[in-house]
């Protein structure tokens, strides 16, 4: 790239990392694991800038290279979380905490349960702004496979959300 074409991308990843960082972080759940996705998102784009012809559409490429890497990397073995009895050093929940962060933690949490694929949807879907349309287009699936997932995806969220939230009552 030559140092027009440096600048413009040097721009693009300053003006919207953040961004990416935090849609992400909506699809995996942990910051060190979303940096590192949203980094190669980026390494993706920065390797084909040149071909990029549509520059408005920097957000949609970028968008769907970190979707395919959230599932790329859910799927590979040693990435696979492993469920344990009993969680190390659970907060006892004596201490005081906002509603508004109980209710935060506990969707995030409940992303995690969703399947990859399923997450990645409603991250898209319901986060992001996206409508069903764009949500296909990133996904390079139909249109009826993104109703579809969105709808398991919310069933199994609502599930989860249900005995997390009435633990969260019940404390």
């Amino acid at each position: 790239m030559d140092q027009r074409e440096e600048q413009e991308f040097a721009e693009y990843f300053a003006a919207r990392r953040e961004a990416v960082r935090r849609m992400a972080y909506m699809m995996c759940g942990d910051w060190h694991r979303a940096d590192d996705l949203a980094q190669t998102a980026f390494i993706a784009l920065h390797r084909h800038w040149r071909k990029v012809r549509d520059k408005r559409a920097l957000d949609a490429y970028v968008r769907r290279t970190l979707t395919r890497a959230v599932i790329d990397e859910s799927r590979r073995p040693w990435r696979r979380e492993r469920s344990v009895e009993v969680l190390p050093d659970q907060p006892s929940g004596a201490g005081e905490v906002d509603d508004s962060v109980a209710t935060r933690q506990a969707l995030l949490a409940g992303l995690q349960k969703v399947p990859a694929k399923q997450r990645a949807v409603l991250v898209l879907r319901y986060l992001e702004g996206l409508d069903v349309a764009g949500v296909a287009e990133v996904m390079r699936c139909s249109e009826g496979t993104v109703k579809s997932q969105a709808a398991r995806g919310l069933a199994t969220l609502r599930e989860v959300l249900g005995d997390q939230l009435g633990d969260l009552r019940s404390t």
